[in-house]
Protein backbone atom coordinates (compact mmCIF):
# COMPACT_ATOMS: atom_id res chain seq x y z
CA UNK A 1 0.00 0.00 0.00
CA UNK A 2 1.42 3.37 -0.98
CA UNK A 3 1.93 5.91 1.80
CA UNK A 4 1.47 9.63 1.16
CA UNK A 5 2.35 12.35 3.67
CA UNK A 6 0.17 15.46 3.61
CA UNK A 7 1.92 18.39 5.29
CA UNK A 8 0.20 21.71 5.96
CA UNK A 9 1.81 24.91 7.15
CA UNK A 10 0.83 28.02 9.08
CA UNK A 11 -2.76 29.13 9.49
CA UNK A 12 -4.21 26.14 7.66
CA UNK A 13 -5.52 24.96 11.01
CA UNK A 14 -7.94 27.93 10.72
CA UNK A 15 -9.58 26.70 7.52
CA UNK A 16 -13.35 26.86 7.69
CA UNK A 17 -13.30 30.21 9.45
CA UNK A 18 -10.26 31.89 7.87
CA UNK A 19 -11.19 34.05 4.86
CA UNK A 20 -13.84 31.67 3.49
CA UNK A 21 -14.10 33.80 0.34
CA UNK A 22 -10.54 32.69 -0.52
CA UNK A 23 -10.28 29.29 1.17
CA UNK A 24 -13.85 27.99 1.34
CA UNK A 25 -15.82 26.74 4.32
CA UNK A 26 -14.28 23.27 4.82
CA UNK A 27 -12.09 22.77 7.85
CA UNK A 28 -8.66 21.16 7.58
CA UNK A 29 -10.08 18.04 9.26
CA UNK A 30 -12.82 17.87 6.62
CA UNK A 31 -10.28 18.25 3.81
CA UNK A 32 -8.08 15.58 5.39
CA UNK A 33 -11.11 13.29 5.50
CA UNK A 34 -11.77 13.83 1.79
CA UNK A 35 -8.16 13.12 0.93
CA UNK A 36 -8.03 10.07 3.19
CA UNK A 37 -11.17 8.55 1.65
CA UNK A 38 -9.87 9.19 -1.88
CA UNK A 39 -6.51 7.63 -0.99
CA UNK A 40 -8.21 4.53 0.44
CA UNK A 41 -10.28 4.16 -2.74
CA UNK A 42 -7.00 4.17 -4.68
CA UNK A 43 -5.25 1.67 -2.40
CA UNK A 44 -3.14 4.20 -0.53
CA UNK A 45 -2.99 5.63 2.96
CA UNK A 46 -2.31 9.22 4.01
CA UNK A 47 -0.60 10.58 7.09
CA UNK A 48 -1.48 14.17 7.99
CA UNK A 49 0.58 16.82 9.74
CA UNK A 50 0.01 20.54 10.33
CA UNK A 51 2.16 23.08 12.11
CA UNK A 52 2.55 26.81 12.33
CA UNK A 53 6.27 26.32 13.03
CA UNK A 54 8.85 26.27 10.26
CA UNK A 55 11.18 23.92 12.15
CA UNK A 56 8.40 21.41 12.79
CA UNK A 57 7.56 21.43 9.09
CA UNK A 58 11.20 20.74 8.20
CA UNK A 59 11.22 17.82 10.65
CA UNK A 60 7.95 16.48 9.19
CA UNK A 61 9.44 16.57 5.69
CA UNK A 62 12.55 14.72 6.87
CA UNK A 63 10.44 12.11 8.67
CA UNK A 64 8.37 11.57 5.51
CA UNK A 65 11.44 11.01 3.36
CA UNK A 66 10.60 7.31 3.00
CA UNK A 67 6.98 7.95 1.96
CA UNK A 68 5.85 7.24 -1.59
CA UNK A 69 5.11 10.94 -1.94
CA UNK A 70 4.45 14.18 -0.10
CA UNK A 71 1.78 16.79 -0.67
CA UNK A 72 2.77 20.07 0.93
CA UNK A 73 0.88 23.29 1.40
CA UNK A 74 3.55 25.33 3.14
CA UNK A 75 1.25 28.35 3.47
CA UNK A 76 3.17 31.61 3.71
CA UNK A 77 6.45 29.70 4.06
CA UNK A 78 6.06 28.81 0.38
CA UNK A 79 7.25 32.28 -0.51
CA UNK A 80 10.37 32.58 1.61
CA UNK A 81 11.42 29.47 3.53
CA UNK A 82 14.79 28.33 2.30
CA UNK A 83 14.83 25.80 5.17
CA UNK A 84 11.69 24.08 3.83
CA UNK A 85 13.08 24.26 0.28
CA UNK A 86 16.34 22.65 1.40
CA UNK A 87 14.47 19.91 3.32
CA UNK A 88 12.50 19.01 0.19
CA UNK A 89 15.67 19.03 -1.94
CA UNK A 90 17.42 16.73 0.55
CA UNK A 91 14.93 13.85 0.33
CA UNK A 92 14.19 11.28 -2.35
CA UNK A 93 10.38 11.26 -1.97
CA UNK A 94 8.54 13.14 -4.73
CA UNK A 95 6.81 16.29 -3.48
CA UNK A 96 3.89 18.22 -4.93
CA UNK A 97 3.20 21.77 -3.77
CA UNK A 98 -0.56 22.32 -3.39
CA UNK A 99 -2.60 25.44 -2.65
CA UNK A 100 -6.32 25.88 -2.12
CA UNK A 101 -6.42 29.34 -3.69
CA UNK A 102 -4.91 30.40 -7.00
CA UNK A 103 -1.78 32.05 -5.63
CA UNK A 104 -0.99 33.43 -9.10
CA UNK A 105 -4.18 35.50 -9.09
CA UNK A 106 -3.46 37.05 -5.68
CA UNK A 107 -0.91 39.48 -4.30
CA UNK A 108 2.38 39.79 -6.17
CA UNK A 109 4.44 38.23 -3.34
CA UNK A 110 2.29 35.07 -3.41
CA UNK A 111 3.24 34.44 -7.03
CA UNK A 112 6.77 33.49 -6.02
CA UNK A 113 7.46 30.04 -4.61
CA UNK A 114 10.93 29.18 -3.39
CA UNK A 115 9.89 25.53 -2.99
CA UNK A 116 8.41 24.98 -6.48
CA UNK A 117 11.81 24.40 -8.15
CA UNK A 118 12.46 21.38 -5.91
CA UNK A 119 8.92 19.94 -6.21
CA UNK A 120 7.75 17.65 -9.01
CA UNK A 121 4.84 20.02 -9.65
CA UNK A 122 2.48 22.67 -8.31
CA UNK A 123 -1.32 22.50 -8.13
CA UNK A 124 -3.19 25.64 -7.11
CA UNK A 125 -6.61 27.19 -7.26
CA UNK A 126 -8.91 24.16 -7.09
CA UNK A 127 -9.97 24.51 -3.47
CA UNK A 128 -9.76 21.27 -1.48
CA UNK A 129 -9.57 19.42 -4.80
CA UNK A 130 -5.99 20.68 -5.13
CA UNK A 131 -5.05 18.02 -2.58
CA UNK A 132 -7.04 15.35 -4.47
CA UNK A 133 -5.37 16.28 -7.75
CA UNK A 134 -1.95 16.15 -6.08
CA UNK A 135 -2.78 12.73 -4.64
CA UNK A 136 -3.72 11.40 -8.07
CA UNK A 137 -0.56 12.86 -9.60
CA UNK A 138 1.64 11.20 -6.98
CA UNK A 139 -0.07 7.84 -7.31
CA UNK A 140 0.11 7.91 -11.10
CA UNK A 141 3.72 9.00 -11.47
CA UNK A 142 5.55 6.70 -13.80
CA UNK A 143 2.36 5.73 -15.68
Amino acid sequence: MKRIAVINGPNLNLLGSREPDKYGSKTLDEINGLVSREAESLGAVCEFFQSNSEGELVTAIQRASDADGIIINAGAYTHYSIAIRDAIAAIAAPVIEAHISNVHAREEFRRISVIAPVCMGVIAGFGPNSYILALHALLRQGD
